[in-house]
């Protein structure tokens, strides 16, 4: 348990989340909370899951799909958003 608000999403390994829309929702709140406290993404392995919902939240930063999977490969970790489907969620996702 942590000390601060959590927030779960099913999401199988080297896969998409299950709710799209929960996935949207958590995003956009990571995103805002992020404005004025820190926010911890995770996941098992910490890098495809991880990396795929970092790159969303640089989407909603303002940065293409494509342009947010290059940021978080560069800046976080060179194997983050594994899967061609997670690639493809990123380049296709829509706030």
């Amino acid at each position: 348990m942590t000390g601060w608000p959590g927030r779960w999403l099913r999401w199988p390994d080297f896969w998409l989340p299950v709710d799209r829309d929960a996935a949207v929702q958590a995003f956009n709140e990571a995103w805002t909370h992020a404005e004025t406290r820190r926010v911890e993404i995770a996941c098992g392995g910490g890098v495809g899951r991880t990396g795929t919902a970092l790159a969303c939240l640089a989407v909603l930063d303002g940065l293409s799909g494509g342009d947010a999977v290059d940021y978080v490969r560069c800046n976080y970790s060179p194997r983050a958003v594994e899967t061609t489907w997670q690639r493809r969620y990123v380049r296709n996702f829509r706030p």
